[in-house]
């Protein structure tokens, strides 16, 4: 699915009965003392299990002070309301790349400008070609990364207030 089809933002994904069931049992797993909630070492544990690495101290100290103050963790809702949140993430990167992926024919991890000229008239057929160009230009260099490809992506979705 190409971002013409998919929009430029991460859309509302809904976990499966399957996976729903996993968080919440990977939740009570982590909930050793059985509180009901996850202190922030515990979430940790959650999240290696969920998504294979451990979060940083930035992102636990963003979740922790997310949480109700009142409560003396991360309680089931809001937990699995994060863990929605980093997978619908984890996908919209993963589509990104596969995208990216698409495009960039002969394997080299960047794209040409030309690549790039091809990439956007697939993505975005009816943008101008002196937009697309435009954006080329703002890049300080010929060849285009996988993040920069991202962010400039997003940014011409946004720029042309239409969908991509």
């Amino acid at each position: 699915m190409f971002f013409s089809q998919a929009g430029a933002r991460p859309r509302m994904w809904e976990a499966s009965p399957s996976e729903h069931k996993k968080w919440v049992e990977v939740f009570k797993a982590c909930d050793e003392e059985n509180k009901g909630c996850l202190s922030r070492e515990n979430f940790k544990v959650a999240v290696v299990m969920l998504f294979g690495y451990k979060p940083s101290k930035i992102e636990a100290d963003a979740v922790m002070s997310s949480v109700d103050p009142n409560t003396s963790g991360i309680l089931l809702k809001e937990f699995l309301d994060i863990v929605r949140k980093k997978k619908e993430a984890q996908l919209y990167r993963n589509e990104i790349r596969h995208i990216f992926t698409a495009f960039d024919r002969h394997y080299r991890g960047y794209l040409t400008l030309e690549d790039f000229k091809k990439a956007f008239k697939q993505v975005a057929p009816k943008l101008s070609e002196r937009i697309i160009l435009e954006v080329f230009s703002w890049i300080q260099f010929a060849n285009i990364l996988l993040k920069i490809f991202v962010c400039v992506c997003v940014c011409v979705c946004t720029i042309s207030k239409r969908p991509c």
